[in-house]
């Protein structure tokens, strides 16, 4: 087997659209096809991994098998893949540099000036080949945090735009995720924002092989035909994402749009086998149609951000699809419980959860919470 393939997932127009999600769904695709998968995610901060960051600023710290703090998105990637990640799958523009600068002290670069191109964008390239190069993977799917025209994720771009050039176009695409947002005063779905984000894209010397539009409405045949026509991509490869029901319907959504199609076609791939997403849609059917339901709670100092606990309420998901249960979570703010309204918080549920949280913020109201549980032989977990 040759060097893998590499896919990168960019994202404009705003935050937050689902990069994340729709990488793990192309990436479940492709695994059903037959192919090998991997996913890894570049962040654009200088903190050197997500450990240090405030819950509420970035969601949970996602900690893979070989005890690396990452991005809440890895927890996402081995959900869908089912697929252990590790500290290679997450790299930091922070980690980046301390690794150049941590050479640079060592006079590894012999007296030579050192510069965002190429110090950096070399240090960024080995990190994404680390993967590729093991000889596990066919396909490895790169996330670049942040949207395109930020200031910091410039040298992702950059990197990228090299390893185009360097794989060759059969070797490597890229996917820009964008908004086609709605205006209701118009009436109508409106493409500016795509154009622009793939403009800035091309100025950067990056052209992206297939658009995925977030869009709360269909995109009709003469959007997708002018997208087509001003971002220069094939009509084929304007891939409609739709909000959906659940994370999980996504998969079952691009491949009904042909995302994985228009991948393999671009990277002239050849699928292993007749596309098998049995088991996924067992999962699903069990998770939508649930025979019984339980109420549980979860007790935390973060509640107010559910992507602080993003883990634990979806291996409740999980859980429940796996015992046909609907499992009702009930978020329960650690700082406003105490022994006096323990009952009346806890009293009705089925089994609570008490999640972890740093310093002492809410620490009180934990210990009430598991005291109530305990006396009460109601079913509890301590994290």
């Amino acid at each position: 087997m040759g060097s893998a393939k590499y896919i990168f997932v960019t994202g404009g127009v705003t935050s937050s659209l689902g990069k994340g999600i729709v990488s793990a769904s192309l990436g479940k695709l492709l695994q059903a096809r037959g192919f090998s998968v991997t996913i890894q995610k570049l962040d654009p901060y200088i903190n050197i991994d997500p450990g240090t960051l405030n819950p509420y600023e970035h969601g949970e710290c996602y900690v893979t098998e070989d005890g690396a703090e990452t991005d809440l998105d890895l927890g996402h990637y081995e959900r869908f893949l089912n697929v252990p990640t590790s500290q290679s799958n997450n790299i930091t523009t922070g980690r980046i540099y301390y690794k150049v600068i941590q050479k640079e002290r060592e006079g590894a670069f012999l007296g030579k000036t050192v510069q965002v191109i190429p110090h950096i964008t070399d240090e960024i390239k080995r990190n994404i080949k680390i993967l590729g190069e093991t000889g596990k993977y066919d396909i490895v799917i790169t996330e670049v945090g942040g949207s395109v025209g930020d200031i910091e994720s410039l040298p992702f771009i950059e990197t990228v735009r090299q390893m185009i050039w360097e794989q060759g176009e059969d070797n490597a695409i890229v996917i820009h995720l964008t908004l086609v947002p709605y205006l209701k005063s118009a009436g109508e779905l409106k493409t500016k924002p795509t154009q622009h984000s793939v403009k800035m894209l091309s100025e950067s010397g990056v052209r992206p092989d297939i658009l995925v539009c977030r869009t709360e409405y269909p995109l009709g045949y003469d959007i997708r035909r002018k997208m087509a026509l001003f971002c220069n991509v094939d009509i084929k490869s304007v891939i409609e994402s739709i909000d959906a029901e659940t994370i999980y319907d996504v998969p079952l959504l691009m491949q009904k749009e042909g995302l994985d199609e228009q991948v393999m076609s671009k990277l002239k791939l050849v699928p292993k086998q007749e596309i098998n997403l049995d088991t996924w849609i067992n999962f699903l059917d069990r998770h939508k149609n649930p025979k019984d339901e339980v109420n549980i709670g979860l007790v935390g100092k973060y509640v107010e951000l559910k992507d602080a606990y993003k883990s634990i309420a979806e291996s409740f998901i999980h859980a429940g699809a796996a015992n046909e249960c609907k499992v009702n979570l009930k978020w329960i703010q650690s700082e406003s419980l105490n022994n006096d309204n323990a009952a009346h918080l806890l009293n009705k549920l089925d089994g609570v959860l008490v999640a972890p949280g740093f310093g002492e913020r809410g620490f009180e109201g934990k210990i009430a919470a598991i005291k109530f549980v305990r006396e009460n032989k109601i079913p509890f977990f301590g994290i």
